[in-house]
């Protein structure tokens, strides 16, 4: 029985039987960092994985799913499976929502719009279709305490005095306010306490293009349980859990640096140096869904990528070098025309 997104049980792909997806025997908890190393367990008992030698992903399948294509890169994967292998296991899932017919649709609206993509990419598109992937996550919370030194700028106006030449030749003097900016030290210490840092674990979808993915409604995480999987592939981690947390880091920076701003006040403010101390930080491993499809392409790899809980599409594509000669030599021939019609007139 597969995962069935539209009834959100399993179904029977032979009958149509429907089932409720089984209880979980866990509930979806944060995990203290320094406890990573105890929560290290294959994703299920029946569990296989397969490397893809064209990106390196691992991906990971319950039977009888099988591998097949690799959904990152296009390539055949010719690996034999074997028994996955002890991970940190995964806290929750998002239930995958929007049907792989619906996903189909929406990637074929996208390239419909895409003016230049070749013809071959669309048939492409319309042959291999799309596969389920269930994405890795780390997702983290920490509470920050941070020292600051800078400055802060408070503008203030002064008259200027300037000789112009008016429209009779004249010399005159004239004036204007011109800002400045008083400066003064500021310095002090602000909090904050974060939670759900959203950080990707895979190097095999470009990150901006994940993020662009987003919203993901996290509230509606269920607790894992691998009938999830069934239908369905899962990647395992390419982001270990210690360097995941330096790019949750490095998000905090960013909101900590707003906080800092907001402290100093005054009109402009300038950031000298920034300490922070973090405690109580946590992690989740979540399992977050996507249907992509990726297509070779005169050598080259493109992927789309469809949020599998909102249907939003993102993805790359070639530029057809013959679509955009046509189109420029039709410029050229407008061009002609309306000059030669300007020059009879």
């Amino acid at each position: 029985m597969d995962f069935d997104p539209q009834t959100g049980m399993m179904k029977c792909q032979s009958c149509g039987r429907t089932e409720a997806v089984p209880e979980p025997t866990a509930v979806v908890t944060a995990h203290p960092l320094i406890d990573a190393l105890e929560h290290m367990t294959p994703l299920s008992a029946e569990a296989l994985e397969v490397n893809c030698d064209g990106c390196g992903s691992v991906v990971v399948f319950e039977p009888p799913e099988v591998a097949g294509a690799c959904s990152f890169c296009g390539a055949m994967i010719v690996a034999q499976p074997k028994a996955a292998d002890p991970m940190i296991a995964p806290d929750a899932v998002l239930p995958v929502k929007v049907t792989k017919d619906a996903a189909q649709k929406e990637v074929r609206e996208w390239l419909a719009t895409r003016w230049f993509a070749p013809n071959a990419l669309k048939k492409m598109a319309e042959e291999e279709g799309i596969a389920g992937v269930y994405l890795p996550f780390w997702t983290y919370a920490a509470d920050t305490q941070s020292q600051y030194t800078g400055g802060r700028g408070v503008h203030y106006y002064t008259t200027e005095y300037y000789t112009t030449t008016d429209s009779n030749g004249n010399s005159v003097q004239e004036s204007r306010q011109v800002m400045q900016t008083a400066w003064s030290p500021a310095s002090g210490e602000i909090a904050r306490n974060f939670d759900n840092v959203l950080v990707p674990a895979t190097k095999s979808v470009n990150e901006a293009r994940l993020n662009a993915l987003e919203p993901w409604d996290l509230p509606s995480l269920c607790a894992y349980e691998p009938a999830y999987l069934a239908g369905f592939k899962a990647q395992r981690y390419q982001i270990e859990l210690p360097a995941g947390f330096e790019k949750a880091k490095a998000v905090m920076e960013v909101t900590i640096a707003r906080d800092v701003r907001k402290n100093i006040g005054g009109d402009e403010q300038r950031i000298d140096r920034v300490e922070t101390q973090t405690s109580n930080e946590t992690f989740r491993h979540l399992l977050l869904p996507v249907w992509i499809g990726a297509y070779r392409f005169q050598g080259k790899v493109f992927q789309v990528v469809v949020n599998a809980r909102t249907g939003e599409v993102q993805g790359e594509r070639p530029y057809s070098v013959a679509k955009i000669a046509m189109l420029v030599m039709a410029i050229l021939i407008l061009l002609f025309v309306l000059i030669e019609l300007g020059g009879r007139g």
